[in-house]
């Protein structure tokens, strides 16, 4: 099994790094889209029914598959051998900042529901600060797999 892991490392990485890149637009972008439901759309108005078919979208079709996706690429290159230094701190720091990633798209899952159902109760400056949390996390994914510390 470790030898056909190894044989299609390659192909796994390539669709993990896509699988993210969809998955962080998102994370990008449905906090920022809360933001103008927030501060500009009435309930029942065109605009909050037009927001929240958008937001349903991204997440259904877009985010969910997509982190799925990064996590099962994901588990299969922490499982192929040579890959992970289990000694090292790294896969520690990143598999923190993913776990911590995937409970922050869970947040936002139970916030496009409140939105569906008109209970939201932030400001639009809340979801503004809120839309920092994937950066940052981001930044200390890829510096944990970049720089190996």
């Amino acid at each position: 099994m470790g030898y056909f892991l190894v044989d299609i490392y390659p192909y796994v990485l390539t669709f993990h790094i896509i699988s993210v890149i969809s998955w962080m637009a998102g994370l990008f972008y449905l906090p920022r889209l809360f933001v103008y439901h927030t501060e500009r759309a009435k309930k029942g108005d065109t605009l909050d029914e037009t927001l929240k078919i958008m937001e349903f979208k991204l997440q259904r079709y877009i985010m969910a598959p997509a982190s799925v996706a990064a996590w099962a690429a994901g588990l299969v290159l922490v499982f192929t051998p040579g890959i992970v230094d289990w000694s090292a701190v790294w896969p520690y720091t990143k598999a923190f900042a993913v776990l911590s990633m995937t409970v922050f798209d869970h947040w936002l899952m139970q916030m496009r529901k409140k939105f569906g159902r008109d209970e939201n109760t932030l400001t639009g400056r809340q979801f503004r600060l809120m839309n920092e949390v994937p950066t940052v996390l981001m930044v200390i994914i890829v510096a944990s797999v970049v720089i190996k510390f």
